[in-house]
C-alpha cells in the first residue's frame, strides 16, 4: 500500500516545493521593488554590472549572430528554388533574425554566461556567509546585490541583442553576395520588402524581459543556495535550466500577445 502511494507522495512534495519557490520568488521581487528607493546602495555598482553583463557578453553574442545569419541565408537559398524569387533571402534573414533567432538565441546563450555567473557568485557569497555579514553590517543585501544586476540586465540585454541582430543581418548579406550569386540591390530589396519598425520594437520588448528573467533567476537561486560547493553547482545548473525555459515561454507569450 505504501509502495503504491510513493509516486503520489513524490508529486505532492514536488508541487509543494514549487509553490514554496514561487512564494519566495514573489517575496524577493517585492523586496527588490522596495529596494529601488535605496539608490545609494545600488547606484555605485550599476556601471560595473552593466559592463560585466553587457559589454563582456558581446563576443559570444556576435559569434552566435554571425553564424546564425550565415545559416539563414544558405537555408533560404536552398528552400527558395524555382517559384520563389531569390531576393526573398533578404526578407527571411531580416525578419527571422530581428524578430526571433536574434533575441532568443542570444538570450539562451546569455542565460548560461550571465545567469550562471550570477548564481555562482551569489551562491558562493551565501554559503561563505558574506550575505549574512552584509545584513549584520546593516546593508540591505537585495539593494546591494540584486537590484544592480537586474537593472543592468534590463538595460544591457536589449543593446547586446540589437547589435547581434545587426551583425546577423550583415552576415547574411555577406553570405548572399559571396556564396549565393546575389547582388546587394537584390538582398536589400528583400530586406526592405516586409520590414516594419515594429519588428525592432518587438525585439527590444522581448530582450528587456529576457534580461530581467536571466538576472532575476540567477539572483534568486544564488540567494537561496544551501549545501556548500555542491549547492553552488546545483544553483548554477537550475539557473540555466529555469531561465532557458522561461525565455522560451516568454517568446511564445509575446508572439501570441503582440503579433
Amino acid at each position: 500500500m505504501l509502495l503504491s502511494l510513493a509516486p503520489v507522495q513524490a508529486v505532492g512534495r514536488g508541487a509543494l516545493r514549487s509553490v514554496a519557490a514561487v512564494g519566495r520568488a514573489g517575496y524577493m521581487g517585492m523586496e527588490a521593488a522596495r529596494a529601488l528607493r535605496k539608490v545609494g546602495f545600488w547606484a555605485p555598482h550599476l556601471l560595473g554590472q552593466m559592463r560585466r553583463i553587457g559589454v563582456e557578453s558581446v563576443p559570444i553574442a556576435l559569434f552566435i549572430a554571425t553564424f546564425t545569419g550565415i545559416v539563414l541565408a544558405l537555408q533560404a537559398s536552398y528552400t527558395f528554388t524555382g517559384a520563389v524569387p531569390l531576393y526573398f533571402v533578404g526578407t527571411l534573414v531580416g525578419k527571422t533574425m530581428i524578430m526571433e533567432l536574434g533575441p532568443v538565441l542570444t538570450g539562451l546563450a546569455l542565460s548560461g554566461r550571465v545567469g550562471a555567473n550570477i548564481a555562482a557568485e551569489l551562491g558562493t557569497m551565501r554559503v561563505t556567509e558574506q550575505i549574512d555579514a552584509l545584513e549584520t553590517l546593516a546593508y540591505d543585501p537585495v539593494a546591494y546585490l540584486v537590484v544592480p544586476r537586474i537593472l543592468a540586465g534590463a538595460v544591457m540585454f536589449p543593446m547586446v541583442i540589437i547589435l547581434a541582430n545587426a551583425v546577423g543581418v550583415l552576415a547574411g548579406w555577406g553570405t548572399a553576395l559571396s556564396l549565393l550569386d546575389m547582388s546587394s540591390p537584390e538582398f536589400l530589396r528583400g530586406l526592405r520588402l516586409y520590414f516594419d519598425p515594429w519588428d525592432v520594437q518587438f525585439s527590444i520588448i522581448k530582450s528587456v524581459t529576457f534580461g530581467i528573467t536571466v538576472t532575476a533567476v540567477g539572483c534568486f537561486f544564488g540567494f537561496h543556495t544551501r549545501g556548500g560547493a555542491y549547492g553552488v553547482g546545483k544553483a548554477t545548473t537550475r539557473t540555466v535550466v529555469v531561465s532557458s525555459m522561461i525565455i522560451l515561454v516568454l517568446d511564445a507569450f509575446w508572439a501570441a500577445v503582440l503579433l
